[in-house]
């Protein structure tokens, strides 16, 4: 292993996993149950956007209004109890190319392996339990942390230094996403990103957001 290179923090949806609509379908009966509006939150927002602005957003479009403190931990428990049905039943789910291979790999290799993403920490785990990936991630940043890409991001690593031991400064470290709004936050926080193209975004997409480093898939070879 690079001896400059300590962590590698993956975001989830698009770059290790795609549930086929199971996290729509979720926020959908969750506003459904609650408010009698089964809610498209793709008509609302964007892929990569942390999950509490996903449901603020979206709340804010379709009941003309911010929800109350209460109401919003209620629709956001609502959603993450409907999410576990929403994955199970998912006719799309799968789990991305190369990603079964190289996550074993790394481990072998070394390298402590992360999440950063912008689910809620339940949420992440539910979504990677059908695939049993969870065994990977030793720690993380979830949106449960901060709905601050950067800050959540800042924080998957400070945690991979109570993993390794020791601190684990940013130039140690690596993310690896398929969106815009994953090389936004690790830049903000200090880190290099590899941009996968395997998803919504293509690689000359991911070029022009500034990623440091582009590859079409899982089964390309990492950078480092």
């Amino acid at each position: 292993m690079a001896t400059d290179r300590v962590a590698i923090l993956f975001d989830i949806d698009g770059t290790l996993i795609i549930t086929g609509g199971a996290g729509a379908a979720s926020w959908r009966l969750a506003f459904d149950e609650l408010y009698g509006i089964p809610a498209d939150i793709g008509e609302f927002t964007d892929t990569g956007m942390t999950d509490p602005d996903v449901g603020r957003k979206t709340f804010e479009s379709v009941l003309k209004r911010q929800p109350k403190d209460d109401e919003f931990k209620r629709l956001l428990d609502r959603r993450e109890f409907y999410l576990h049905q929403t994955v199970a039943e998912s006719e799309g789910y799968r789990v991305l190319a190369g990603v079964k291979d190289l996550l074993p790999r790394l481990i072998a290799d070394g390298y402590l392996l992360g999440l950063v993403t912008g689910n809620l920490e339940g949420a992440a785990h539910i979504k990677l339990h059908r695939a049993q990936l969870n065994a990977y991630f030793a720690f993380g940043g979830y949106a449960s942390d901060s709905s601050d890409r950067a800050t959540l991001t800042r924080t998957a690593l400070e945690r991979a230094g109570l993993v390794y031991g020791a601190p684990v400064i940013a130039e140690q470290a690596i993310v690896i996403g398929d969106t815009p709004h994953d090389v936004e936050g690790a830049h903000s926080a200090g880190m290099e990103c590899v941009g996968v193209g395997s998803h919504q975004f293509n690689v000359q997409q991911l070029q022009d957001a500034g990623a440091d480093y582009v590859i079409g898939s899982l089964e390309d070879a990492l950078p480092f």
